[in-house]
């Protein structure tokens, strides 16, 4: 049984059904500060192996339960708060539940001796890039207090390895898009600060303005240039990174990213052409601590775990749109 934390969020509950689809039992532990209970019942309506528990992982109590009451052969951790904005705002929040948490989870593991773990890791830990595309090597110098907890914690893994065993796999992706709508699943935060969503609640949402922060940047466009992957590819990867970790027993790291860059601009120009649809828009200043170009090196990924990204950028957009369409009957 895969133990999956946080998996009632966005990128836990695609991970859900990836393994799902894949034979496996599946247990998802959250406690819905950013998940939604409606996800997990999406789930368990197509999936007879999907088990939920709510817990916290910040009460050690919680997760001991889980680990003494099932076996779980493995744990993927995606159990997070993850609003750069909002860790800067209120650091004690994210330390509290990221790295606390993340270490109740960790003892508890290597207690009842369930010693893999894949992590959802994140290119925030780098910071300002030094150099793009951004590799594996590239320098860890995060530059807040979200990135700082992530990054922590994969020191943290690294001394568990060490003293206990316990081996993990840590995967740090760009930016996410996309939905897996036939199954109910996708974007679903509040407030929601992610570049597809907002653009598509602008066709969705009556009054709803679409803005660009920042047009002045050196890029070709002025705008902010990303690397965006899906997150169904996104759900495979960590298969076939629990697959690697079930077969080598070795802590490991890997950048999840498409390797192709899109401005803001372009973004929204792949969406206006989509949805065949004007999209309102606006121009603000930009945002601090926003980079000009975040692009990902994934090489190690493809040639170590065989991983390749499937789906396009419209192939994203379209499916994150259906997804929205259906969410504004949830909200």
């Amino acid at each position: 049984m895969i133990l999956i934390t946080g998996g009632a969020g966005y990128i836990g509950s695609h991970c859900a059904v990836e393994f799902l689809n894949n034979g496996f039992d599946v247990l998802i532990f959250d406690n819905f500060s950013v998940g939604h209970r409606e996800i997990v019942e999406n789930i368990q309506s197509d999936f007879k192996n999907l088990f939920f528990i709510e817990g916290d992982l910040k009460n050690k109590k919680d997760i001991d339960f889980v680990f003494k009451n099932h076996k779980i052969d493995a744990v993927i951790h995606f159990a997070a708060y993850s609003q750069v904005a909002q860790s800067v705002k209120d650091p004690k929040e994210y330390y509290e539940n990221n790295v606390i948490g993340t270490i109740n989870l960790l003892s508890s593991m290597v207690e009842n001796n369930v010693l893999r773990i894949i992590f959802s890791s994140t290119a925030a830990t780098y910071g300002e890039p030094k150099y793009v595309p951004i590799d594996e090597n590239h320098p860890q110098s995060p530059i807040n207090p979200y990135g700082r907890t992530k990054l922590m914690i994969e020191n943290i893994m690294d001394d568990y390895d060490k003293a206990y065993g316990l081996k993990s796999i840590r995967l740090r992706y760009f930016n996410v898009i996309g939905a897996n709508y036939k199954a109910k699943i996708g974007e679903w935060h509040n407030p929601e600060t992610h570049l597809v969503p907002n653009i598509l609640k602008s066709d969705i949402i009556p009054n709803y303005i679409f803005h660009v922060f920042g047009d002045d940047y050196p890029t070709k466009d002025g705008t902010c240039v990303r690397d965006y992957v899906d997150v169904e590819d996104l759900a495979v990867a960590h298969r076939l990174a629990y697959n690697y970790l079930a077969q080598n027993n070795k802590t490991d790291v890997f950048n999840l990213g498409s390797e192709s860059g899109y401005s803001v601009k372009e973004i929204y120009d792949a969406a206006v052409r989509v949805l065949d649809k004007k999209i309102p828009i606006e121009y603000s200043k930009r945002r601090e601590g926003d980079p000009a170009v975040l692009l990902a090196k994934s090489s190690k990924a493809k040639n170590i775990l065989n991983w390749t990204p499937k789906k396009n950028l419209s192939e994203s957009i379209k499916n994150a749109y259906e997804w929205e369409k259906i969410l504004s009957n949830l909200s």
